[in-house]
């Protein structure tokens, strides 16, 4: 009997388990080790954020559906990888310290023959000053939608904002992203609109300033250097849909922006031409740049190795290429396809947790040497196909007598849908449906573009914020194991 241990309960995790649970049998043992008690569908935080769903429509607890899936669940927090074994044992392992199921602040030590690094982000909302108090990071001056808990506490000051309007009391709104390395403008994009939509249906959007601050060169990057996508049989640029998007619903924006710093109703940035500025807000949402949770690694003789598994950033090193250099010289083939630890064989990395090799849109700094621009996004859709692909992997090494891993699951070669929210509502709802082949654009196949025109569209209106909110309802439906949940794409 072999063992499997995914670090990490979230989307990729959570795909990874559930598929290695079904194709292992029960000959072979499954592990989730993460530190939540609850899985959270995250893109749906959105619309906690303002008041639209509940915690409880968003989440619901690990422990029955493993139970019932046969999977070995341990919440806990992974801290350390020993993948020669120590002294005593040549068993590679893991420690862990517990943060559930009665044994809080206890550590434990558990062998694996196959781990895969499902980790995700540390939210680094300690990289910005007053963006975070220390405590949940909930800011002290900020909110966020990273999590359910970080929604609700938004929703409830949005209402604050919303009753001093409703009194004649003016409100500026500042949405957007709180670093100049930050990734996940999407969530930024969703939450604005989601604002906005708010505010008007509330009677209240002429009492309103909305701006956007971002680290993005030009709207509709995304951290993914802009998509050309046909739409309404067009070809339209995401720059030009995302400035008639905020143009149209009367909102500012602030491009090339790396906050520095955020005080009580204030955030200083500099900008991509080196300027330093200052800018007011009532009520601020910023997402906090991304790093590695903080692993650590160790070889056989105890000697610290963290530096040869993992990148500077935190995240685990994979089969990518690393050594690509200057903008000038990347390409789609940089990206990994496997996944696997090039050092280990019997570790992977998926989702947020695998180091990129680079990032997708040009790399960008101001005059003073400060980068500003977006770090690719690795979330969603493109996190559970790897989820996927590298649980068919390991079964393959662990059951079938595969010698190396037997699937990819490449961004340069895998597409993507994405359905963002530009407000909820039955009738009234907006979103904006978008496919995108390949996410790392390959311009050596596709010039011009670098992307499959065929295979890359968008659409906007209500039809969209529904297929949105049933698609919320589906992927809960999937993760939590119901009947026919593998018949549903990732």
């Amino acid at each position: 009997m072999a063992r499997l241990i995914i670090m990490g309960g979230g989307v990729s995790g959570h795909t990874a388990a559930s598929f290695a649970r079904k194709w292992l049998g029960n000959e072979h043992e499954v592990v989730v080790v993460t530190p939540n008690a609850l899985w959270n569908w995250i893109p749906s935080n959105i619309w906690v954020g303002v008041g639209e769903m509940s915690k409880e429509e968003v989440t619901f607890p690990l422990a029955p559906v493993y139970e019932k899936a046969g999977i070995d669940f341990r919440q806990a927090k992974a801290v350390s990888i020993h993948p020669e074994g120590n002294a005593d044992s040549d068993n590679a392992y893991i420690t862990m310290e517990y943060t559930g199921q009665g044994k809080e602040g206890q550590t434990e030590e558990i062998t694996y023959d196959y781990l895969i690094n499902a980790t995700g982000p540390k939210l680094n909302f300690g990289a910005t000053p007053g963006l975070s108090d220390g405590k949940g990071g909930l800011g002290e001056h900020t909110v966020s939608v990273c999590t359910a808990d970080h929604a609700i506490h938004a929703a409830l000051e949005l209402d604050a904002c919303v009753e001093k309007m409703k009194k004649g009391e003016r409100q500026a709104f500042l949405i957007g992203t709180g670093h100049g390395m930050c990734t996940c403008q999407g969530a930024a994009f969703e939450y604005i609109f989601n604002i906005e939509h708010t505010l008007k249906e509330k009677g209240v959007r002429d009492m309103a300033d909305i701006t956007f601050i971002t680290n993005e060169s030009f709207l509709g990057d995304f951290g993914m250097g802009g998509i050309h996508f046909s739409m309404g049989g067009y070809a339209t640029s995401s720059k030009v849909f995302a400035e008639s998007l905020y143009a149209e619903r009367g909102m500012d924006w602030i491009l090339g922006a790396h906050v520095n710093n955020v005080e009580a109703g204030k955030v200083t940035y500099e900008s991509l031409d080196g300027e330093m500025d200052e800018q007011e807000f009532d009520f601020a949402m910023l997402i906090p740049p991304f790093a590695g949770v903080g692993l650590k690694a160790f070889a056989k003789d105890g000697a610290d190795i963290t530096d040869t598994i993992f990148a500077p950033n935190g995240f685990m090193k994979v089969d990518a290429k690393y050594d690509a250099g200057a903008y000038e010289n990347w390409k789609a083939s940089d990206w990994p396809r496997t996944l696997q630890n090039p050092t280990y064989n019997n570790m992977f990395a998926v989702g947020i947790a695998f180091a990129p090799p680079h990032t997708i849109s040009k790399p960008m700094s101001s005059p003073n040497g400060t980068p500003i621009n977006p770090t690719p996004p690795r979330t969603g859709m493109p996190s559970a196909m790897m989820g996927k692909a590298v649980a068919q992997s390991v079964v393959d090494m662990m059951a079938n007598g595969a010698t190396e891993p037997t699937h990819t699951a490449c961004m340069a070669e895998m597409g993507a849908a994405c359905v963002a929210s530009a407000g909820k509502g039955l009738f009234t709802g907006t979103a904006a449906a978008m496919t995108v082949y390949p996410i790392v654009p390959d311009f050596e196949k596709y010039p011009g573009v670098g992307r499959d025109m065929n295979g890359t569209t968008g659409e906007l209106g209500l039809a969209a914020h529904w297929v949105k909110h049933i698609l919320h309802h589906v992927f809960i439906w999937k993760a939590k194991l119901k009947p026919g949940w593998t018949l549903i794409p990732e």
